[in-house]
């Protein structure tokens, strides 16, 4: 059957799936059209067989490699493969630049293998799902997640932990589920990064790693949601659950820094000090919530012994947002005998060790972690979708630059030099 033939059929499912097809020709790695057509008893015309068609084709498209550590990323056209079974092909829309990028392509990321794309700060709209997914259809409005939920791990479980483990092991490799990349590059395998890959328009994840948000949600600000505001929000509300009336001292205002500030403030604690070397970040603190801000640069003595004296005793509460170790035990050690609990959020370089004086922690201080905010996943982030929609959080004010795809590079020089919160990619 030629073309002509599908058109001459009154059939509307046939007109869409016969203009999506020409239209989108030249994205796809599709069979020749004659090939296609004639072959139509597998493919019949209608609007779902569209959508089973397309996860059974290979897209070219263009994506941020980085081929090396330290090395600016490369604008390429890659291949995208389709998905497999319990995977979705999504179309990113947009995408942020994340610290966390940035440190695995120094190079110190303990699992940073090249070559690989990049990017975990993203959302975007299903293009195609594999065999087996349920819960997600082409056209489903998505942030792709770095931390899973499968529901059926001990970890997903557990209420005490978002840390699903279901893909923990092939994720860390760089590669899908089966043990597979989806990217090819110039002939070579491109790995995967965090199960996410934003840095592609188009990208491939696991199910299970993949949250449904709000179809009007705009993609540009709440692909934020994937990573830096989620985590230091949760930071406070779920890790050290602060509590109304209390004292909260913030060590580094990025955005996730930022997203901690805004957490405390929705606890209701009674002073927020933030913390950081760069004095141009205080006004953004302040206008976050921050009470006062501080530079540790300003005083002779340790932060640790300023905040103590400051706060008669030290604070309630304390969160480390940079991933340096000695700002780790500053943090603790700012804490306030007896109860302080200190959060560490940022992420140190491999093979870096914490230390304090175990009398710190006899004396009733409390270390912990927390990766993503503590939030299970799929569950969670439509409902920091749903807060942002209805104003109840803050997204939009992180966003400070906004830059077109080729110019990706300038986004890490931008974060680099302390000029911006977070740098939106629209692709």
């Amino acid at each position: 059957m030629d073309s002509d033939a599908l058109m001459a059929e009154d059939d509307r499912e046939t007109y869409i799936y016969k203009q999506w097809y020409d239209q989108d020709y030249e994205r796809f790695d599709f069979p020749p059209k004659t090939q296609l057509m004639e072959e139509n008893e597998i493919l019949p015309h209608a609007a779902s067989s569209i959508v089973i068609f397309k996860s059974m084709l290979v897209i070219k498209c263009k994506a941020a490699v980085a081929w090396e550590a330290g090395k600016p990323l490369s604008i390429e056209e890659v291949e995208v493969a389709p998905p497999k079974a319990h995977e979705v092909r999504i179309k990113i829309i947009a995408t942020a630049v994340c610290h966390t990028d940035a440190y695995t392509l120094s190079g110190a990321d303990p699992e940073g293998n090249y070559p690989v794309i990049l990017g975990h700060e993203g959302a975007g709209i299903v293009e195609s799902v594999g065999e087996g997914v349920t819960k997600l259809k082409a056209g489903d409005t998505v942030i792709p997640l770095y931390i899973p939920q499968c529901g059926e791990c001990k970890f997903c479980l557990n209420p005490k932990t978002n840390l699903c483990q279901k893909i923990r092991v092939t994720q860390g490799k760089g590669l899908m589920p089966d043990g597979t990349s989806r990217f090819t590059c110039k002939g070579k395998t491109i790995l995967h990064y965090m199960g996410t890959s934003t840095f592609s328009e188009y990208t491939v994840v696991a199910d299970i790693s993949v949250a449904k948000i709000d179809p009007l949600a705009p993609l540009d600000k709440v692909c934020l949601l994937g990573c830096g505001i989620s985590t230091g929000y949760g930071a406070a509300l779920n890790a050290a659950k602060v509590e109304p009336g209390s004292t909260c001292a913030v060590f580094g205002l990025g955005g996730v820094g930022l997203a901690v500030i805004m957490g405390c403030k929705m606890a209701g604690a009674a002073r927020i000090i933030g913390v950081d070397i760069n004095k141009d970040k205080f006004a953004r603190a302040k206008e976050f919530g921050a009470s006062e801000c501080i530079n540790p640069q300003d005083f002779s003595k340790p932060i640790q012994e300023v905040l103590i004296e400051m706060t008669d005793g030290g604070v309630d509460y304390s969160f480390e947002c940079i991933g340096n170790v000695k700002v780790m035990r500053a943090a603790l050690e700012a804490c306030h005998k007896g109860w302080g609990i200190s959060v560490v959020v940022g992420v140190a370089a491999s093979g870096e060790e914490i230390a304090t004086r175990p009398f710190q922690l006899v004396t009733g201080r409390t270390w912990k972690g927390t990766a993503f905010g503590g939030w299970k996943s799929v569950e969670s982030v439509p409902k920091l979708v749903s807060e942002y929609m209805s104003k109840k959080i803050k997204v939009d004010e992180f966003v400070t630059h906004s830059l077109p795809f080729d110019q990706i590079n300038e986004a890490f020089d931008l974060m680099h030099a302390g000029k911006s919160i977070r740098t939106v990619v629209k692709l």
